[in-house]
């Protein structure tokens, strides 16, 4: 196939200019102007539509295996696309927890059948699995995950010298999630002792404090530093976090990287008394003040990506008191329309989202031939409309789990056509019944 997108805006490696486009079955053939259209087998002209690289999510939580009431790699890679992320790294905390390679790979099986999106899913770290993690192939996995605060099944890693084993001998990037857990702990007696089993949605972000994100995010932080480890701090929330993390080097030369998701740049805690459960995750979205740090950081480039940590949840479920209601929520299908939306309120520039969503996952993960909008790369693209309108409603929510925190907004820019490996998958709202996703690769 060879599919020619005419006039074109093309975003890509901080530029912005018009352009045609020609793709070649799963390639990008040409970029330049005036591409003639008489051998190709299709012409769209996107006169006044931008074209990004395919978005890349570095962390999500697609549910399946054991948890696929909530989600499945097919319902939740098809929300991906509707929202122009065409690649998307995926947790271990599934049921089995991934955490041997037999059970890593069935994950893989799963999505080269069922995946809209290109895929690549995380080897679990455990207190006792030392020699698996060791087995982890670094051309076709994306990492190794740590959760340094609570979560399901036997993926707590709080053994000191466990940690320092893991980091001192895997090889491969190591991500991590960190909260301390003592401190959770404590912070949850003390409600308990003030509100019984009736705490409200608003204690979150006190119970699940900055003070134990940093605990937790600084040991981390020192353990790499003392061994070398390659290091990837997923959803920071905390100003206090942002002095940890550099920006006088390039990108490349980063043995320690940040991450920050779409929900802690867009709520505060003001908002749970309209949204309460709904926005409870982990970590916890926190005040405004540390809402604009991250903001800062960001931009600064201490924060290197902008992800989404999709993690649907049923309605019933979150409709739980607090202390029973999971965290987690559905993002995947409308993070790009919320950055576009703080591109429209000047909080950054399409360049800067670009770099942030599509070029850092890529460079920081070392992924082959995506991210980018290159000659010879693959065709992962995204097509967006930044004067038309958008209302999220119950009736085009794609997730699984049915609701979005993003329900009955209106946004101001909308995603139109995406391509993933060269294949339209994605238009005006029609989704392909055929699955193009492949296993990413990575150049290590």
């Amino acid at each position: 196939m060879r599919i020619l997108i005419k006039n074109a805006t093309l975003v890509n490696e901080n530029q912005i200019f018009k352009s045609d486009l020609l793709i070649e079955n799963d390639l990008i053939k040409e970029i330049t102007d005036n591409i003639s259209g008489e051998t190709v087998d299709k012409v769209i002209d996107v006169e006044g539509k931008y074209l990004l690289p395919g978005i890349i999510d570095d962390q999500v939580h697609f549910r399946e295996p054991g948890l696929t009431w909530k989600g499945d790699i097919e319902s939740e890679s098809r929300a991906a696309i509707a929202g122009g992320i065409t690649s998307f790294i995926e947790q271990p905390n599934t049921v089995p927890n991934a955490v041997t390679q037999e059970l890593l790979e069935e994950k893989y099986k799963i999505a080269a059948k069922n995946s809209y999106a290109n895929y690549s899913f995380m080897m679990g770290g455990t207190n006792d699995n030392l020699e698996e993690l060791l087995k982890t192939n670094p051309r076709n996995v994306a990492g190794i995950k740590l959760f340094l605060g609570s979560s399901t099944g036997n993926m707590l890693v709080d053994n000191p010298e466990t940690l320092e084993k893991i980091f001192s001998n895997v090889k491969l990037l190591i991500a991590v999630h960190c909260e301390d857990e003592a401190t959770i702990k404590a912070n949850l007696e003390k409600a308990k002792e003030k509100y019984g089993e009736e705490i409200p949605v608003e204690m979150h972000p006190i119970i699940r404090s900055t003070e134990s994100c940093y605990i937790s995010s600084s040991k981390a932080i020192e353990l790499a530093k003392k061994t070398g480890a390659r290091l990837h701090v997923f959803h920071l929330s905390t100003a206090m976090e942002m002095d940890l993390f550099q920006n006088d080097i390039p990108l490349k030369e980063k043995k320690i990287t940040a991450e920050v998701c779409v929900h802690h740049l867009t709520f505060s805690d003001k908002d749970y008394a309209e949204k309460g459960n709904l926005i409870k995750w982990n970590p916890a979205i926190k005040t405004q003040k540390e809402q604009d740090q991250l903001w800062e950081a960001l931009l600064d480039d201490r924060i290197d990506i902008v992800a989404t940590d999709h993690a649907p949840h049923t309605l019933e479920e979150k409709s739980k008191k607090y202390l029973d209601a999971p965290s987690g929520g559905p993002l995947v299908q409308h993070a790009l329309n919320q950055m576009l939306e703080h591109y429209k309120n000047g909080k950054i520039s399409l360049e800067k989202l670009v770099q942030k969503m599509c070029h850092n996952p890529a460079i920081l993960f070392e992924i082959e031939m995506r991210g980018f909008i290159k000659e010879g790369f693959k065709a992962d693209l995204v097509l967006v409309d930044l004067n038309e309108k958008y209302t999220v409603s119950k009736d085009n929510i794609l997730a699984k789990c049915g609701w979005s925190p993003f329900e009955g907004k209106t946004f101001h820019s909308k995603v139109t056509h995406t391509f993933v490996n060269g294949n339209l998958v994605f238009e005006n709202g029609n989704i392909t019944s055929e699955k193009f996703g492949e296993r990413l690769l990575f150049e290590r």
